[in-house]
């Protein structure tokens, strides 16, 4: 399978990963759209929200939300969009939730390697 998210997983191609469990990854989006964009992803191959189970969706569901609360304590985000694509817009063929921070006041975008050192402590 030529998947680059399974490559991700499987550690073939780096990420910058901020959450990791037996079910998803959380990583920062490689060409964000604003400073904190993250991914989540089933470890599982997953083509998209049909073939979702219950479980895992509601897993990364309440991932999604954890990351929303540490992203506005981090980064100071003022409100999160969820973004996730089925069929022809898919461009990768493998379940993924966008988290896409808003900001009120216009951020210049930093490096993701910066915004990844800002992520990573969590304590």
């Amino acid at each position: 399978m030529d998947c680059v998210f399974c490559k991700i997983i499987s550690g073939d191609i780096p990420s910058y990963t901020i959450y990791d469990d037996d079910i998803v990854k959380v990583f920062l989006d490689i060409n964000p759209d604003a400073n904190g964009h993250l991914l989540i992803i089933p470890k599982k191959h997953i083509l998209d929200l049909n073939d979702m189970d219950e479980d895992t969706l509601l897993h990364i569901m309440n991932i999604a939300k954890k990351y929303r609360l540490i992203l506005e304590e981090k980064l100071k985000i003022d409100g999160l969009t969820l973004i996730q694509n089925n069929g022809m817009i898919q461009e990768v063929k493998h379940f993924h939730l966008h988290l896409k921070p808003y900001y009120k006041e216009k951020q210049p975008l930093k490096k993701v390697e910066e915004i990844y050192e800002i992520l990573k402590s969590l304590d």
